[in-house]
């Protein structure tokens, strides 16, 4: 099976590495890829923006399944606009079309998703431009923390967690006044959840069949012990202790199944990844979101743990036959470390050589999230560099194994957490 993975960042490279074990892969294409998936399969130089050059790539190289790793292509209707040309109508496509990708798309329409389908979730009201003083009056209503969201895509920085009301008003004037751009021309305004976080995740195939994954959480503030300004995350630990088999049957009663059944009954077919961004407030969770794909660094420890061959639960997608599969899951936990250039996730330098990488131990694996080559110097060209995974017989023990891995690589302000993981596994 010749299959192009869509993307570029530390989930693709971790998808590649996953795809790349399987026996029924002939040729792996990576769009546009990154030096870490070059080792797996072939890069290509494609623009995901352009539907039309991803046809003619697809149609050209007889490719049999697409896999779409981020969101943007998701939300613009790739699957969409590939299913309507006549040249790759009949290829598998693993991302759900434009009316499911709204479920990240906007955070309006996934909130009333959940409220018409009785899954749980914080109350909230969305408010636009026109509608400045009744948005600060319903804040009012509120008890702080207070929780802004763009409704539209933000890359992951589009929610707003404000300690005060006056903050949380200063907050919505920007917002309004384009600080996300037109992502935020409509703003939700929900309750704060207490509790911690988990990330869950199901691969639907259209007809009403899913399988879940490994659940992982993720660590999205750059300071230890949760401190700082929001990233796109700093790495990610699996499984997830609190997460027993009494607490994942309540999500998958609660909210799984709902959202299946939900898809289902608004006549959106679904085939691909569905991320459940869930608390767990004393005992019981919650959404806080949705995202049409897997999460990021989530991915880099989840693919550690599935056993399974992932081209074959990507062919049940495909064919709508994934109740009929089993997930197998590796018993070792996983943790990923993200490497990040100083600086960010605000202003950071780009371009400087790294080392150290070939060093790392063989419980490891370093997927790449934002590096270059230049003259055949690898090189950091993004926030976050490099994510080091690692397996262990327990968190401390994985833990341990991607410290140790993240100390041998060596790049100008490089700067990591050491305390991924800390709150579950004390």
């Amino acid at each position: 099976m010749n299959i192009l993975l869509l993307g570029s960042g530390g989930r693709e490279h971790a998808l590649a590495w996953k795809i790349a074990q399987s026996p029924l892969l002939h040729q792996l294409y990576i769009a546009p890829g990154n030096p870490g998936t070059a080792a797996l399969g072939t890069n290509v130089a494609l623009k995901l923006s352009d539907f039309e050059a991803v046809a003619t790539f697809v149609a050209t190289h007889a490719i049999d399944m697409v896999v779409c790793g981020p969101e943007q292509p998701l939300v613009e209707g790739l699957a969409d606009y590939l299913a309507q040309q006549e040249s790759t109508a009949n290829v598998r496509f693993i991302g759900p079309g434009k009316a499911g990708a709204t479920l990240e798309g906007s955070k309006d329409f996934a909130k009333g998703f959940m409220l018409r389908h009785h899954i749980p979730t914080a109350a909230y009201q969305t408010f636009d431009g026109t509608q400045v003083e009744a948005a600060k009056r319903y804040l009012k209503t509120l008890t702080p923390p207070l929780v802004l969201k763009a409704d539209g895509l933000c890359a992951g920085k589009g929610v707003l967690i404000l300690p005060t009301h006056e903050e949380a008003f200063q907050a919505l004037d920007e917002m309004f006044a384009g600080k996300f751009g037109t992502a935020s021309s409509r703003v939700v305004i929900e309750e704060f959840l207490q509790g911690i976080e988990l990330s869950v995740f199901a691969l639907l195939d259209g007809c009403g069949g899913y399988v879940l994954l490994p659940e992982a959480k993720d660590y999205k503030r750059i300071g230890e012990g949760d401190t700082g300004l929001n990233t796109g995350g700093m790495g990610s630990v699996s499984p997830v202790p609190f997460a027993d088999a009494d607490f994942m049957r309540k999500v998958e009663d609660k909210i799984v199944r709902p959202t299946v059944e939900g898809l289902q009954a608004e006549g959106i077919t679904y085939r691909g990844f569905v991320f459940f961004g869930l608390i767990n407030c004393a005992g019981e969770p919650k959404v806080i979101e949705y995202n049409c794909r897997m999460g990021d660094p989530e991915t880099e420890t989840v693919m550690l743990r599935l056993k399974s061959d992932i081209v074959e639960l990507f062919i049940a997608a495909a064919e709508g036959t994934l109740s009929e599969q089993t997930v197998e899951t590796d018993p070792r936990a996983a943790v990923c470390v993200m490497l990040v250039s100083g600086g960010y996730p605000e202003a950071y330098g780009k371009g400087y050589p790294i080392t150290g990488v070939d060093q790392v131990g063989k419980d490891s694996v370093v997927f790449h999230a934002g590096t270059a080559l230049t003259d055949d110097t690898l090189v950091t060209s993004g926030g976050r560099v490099l994510a080091v995974s690692s397996y262990g017989q327990t968190l401390q023990e994985a833990l341990a194994q991607s410290m140790d891995g993240a100390a041998h690589i060596v790049f100008k302000d490089a700067y990591y957490r050491r305390d991924i993981g800390g709150d579950v596994i004390a």
